[in-house]
């Protein structure tokens, strides 16, 4: 994704060594909706989960997000994990092929779009 500029936010938590990453990358909405983005992925090392590294590395891009001028943010994943974030499933924004209540938007400014969302090709 990096080598394709396909990375919007690249934020790493580390101590003595790299412990977490969350990335953000510009999606594209059918119908035209501008500045939107897609989070993805985010990992956090098994030994430090639970110590709020990837809330703090989420929060902190959708904080750049909204600085910027973004609109909007998608994320694949659990519900019940990203609804902390303000992520909800909407049935109007649709990312073919994976249960669809897993694919979740955050509207950061003005209403949420509808149509097929497409990730840039290098995110595979």
């Amino acid at each position: 994704m990096r080598s394709a500029g396909a990375l919007a936010i690249s934020l790493v938590a580390q101590r003595q060594a790299v412990l977490g990453h969350a990335s953000f990358s510009p999606v594209s909405i059918e119908g035209g909706a501008l500045t939107w983005f897609g989070l993805g992925p985010v990992a956090v090392l098994p030994a430090h989960q639970g110590q709020r590294i990837g809330t703090m590395l989420i929060e902190r891009g959708i904080d750049i997000l909204c600085k910027q001028g973004a609109a909007g943010c998608v994320v694949l994943g659990n519900p019940a994990y990203y609804g902390r974030f303000g992520f909800v499933h909407d049935p109007a924004l649709r990312y073919p092929g994976p249960p669809s209540k897993a694919f979740q938007r955050l509207v950061l400014s003005g209403s949420a779009p509808s149509g097929v969302v497409r990730y840039n090709p290098a995110f595979g």
